[in-house]
């Protein structure tokens, strides 16, 4: 197929190469001439502004926008509108959130234009072993975009899917980041443990490979636990500061609106959220509390 894909960058560029492998012709916007460069040399066409990413692909035209959620999704549509025609389709793979996806679906249904999400999961390793996604958006612009995510997809009738209207695609990710957390979360507990256990001096790298195989905790994040563990047992040099993206807080936030307990995400997520906190003035309150009521020792700074 013919696409256009804009964000070659972490996700982007390396899904760009395995389109471009599996025969699709990729034209990529490129903001500078190393990687104008870049991109010529991975077999992909290069475009040097919106404008010309567009003359470069046939209509129907297909965009992939891989850019960060917010406004800067918005900005790059409000950009593109005015060059794109009816039945040109818009396919956002980003974490955008569901709801966003939902009013953009419907402004540009305004103007003939289908709005596709796909929620995208796979990381930096998504261009050997291919890429889960999930999508959202309405039957036949789905259906058009198939060998797309065919080949994007581990195989072809493998690791994506339609899942519903605009949005589900959006929604079905959020979802997935939060599990995720809590995966993440768990792992690093459970590690943590037995790094504190002295007495048994365990080797965290051997444990993670033993439980690579037969285990019922083996997973591909444990598969990446060994190898961060192989690289660097003692994990030094890394500070001990958690980011996140989004999803994990839109997961909790609607947990709350649907009534459904999520306990394990939103503590992961509070985790988070307090591994940034370098002064903790919470905890500083805990043992002030402490030595009011008990007269119990204060740690000094």
């Amino acid at each position: 197929m013919d696409l256009g894909m804009i964000g070659i960058g972490r996700m982007g560029g390396p899904m760009a190469q395995r389109l471009s492998r599996d025969g699709h012709r990729v034209v990529g916007f490129a903001r500078t001439r190393e990687a104008f460069k870049q991109l010529e040399e991975q077999g992909i066409v290069a475009a040097g502004s919106h404008e010309d990413l567009v003359s470069k692909l046939k209509p129907p035209r297909i965009i992939w926008l891989m850019i960060p959620a917010g406004n800067p999704v918005d900005e790059t549509i409000n950009t593109l509108l005015p060059l794109l025609a009816p039945d040109d389709v818009i396919i956002d793979g980003g974490n955008s959130n569901y709801k966003d996806t939902q009013r953009r679906s419907q402004m540009l249904k305004k103007s003939g234009i289908h709005y596709v999400d796909s929620g995208t999961s796979g990381g930096v390793w998504g261009l050997q072993n291919g890429y889960s996604i999930m999508v959202g958006g309405d039957d036949e612009a789905v259906a058009r975009l198939r060998p797309i995510f065919e080949s994007l997809a581990p195989a072809s009738d493998k690791g994506w899917g339609h899942v519903g209207p605009s949005g589900a695609g959006h929604f079905t990710k959020m979802v997935h980041n939060g599990i995720e957390y809590g995966l993440m979360q768990a792992y690093g507990e459970g590690f943590a443990i037995m790094r504190h256990k002295k007495e048994f001096n365990l080797d965290l790298h051997q444990v993670a490979e033993i439980w690579r195989d037969g285990s019922v905790v083996q997973s591909w994040l444990l598969d990446l636990t060994a190898a961060a563990l192989a690289e660097n047992p003692d994990l030094e040099g890394i500070a001990p500061y958690v980011s996140d993206s989004g999803e994990g807080r839109w997961t909790v936030a609607e947990a709350i609106d649907l009534d459904v307990a999520a306990p394990v995400i939103t503590l992961a997520l509070l985790q988070r959220l307090q591994s940034r906190d370098s002064e903790s003035f919470s905890n500083k309150m805990l043992s002030a509390l402490r030595n009011q009521f008990g007269g119990h020792e204060m740690k000094k700074e």
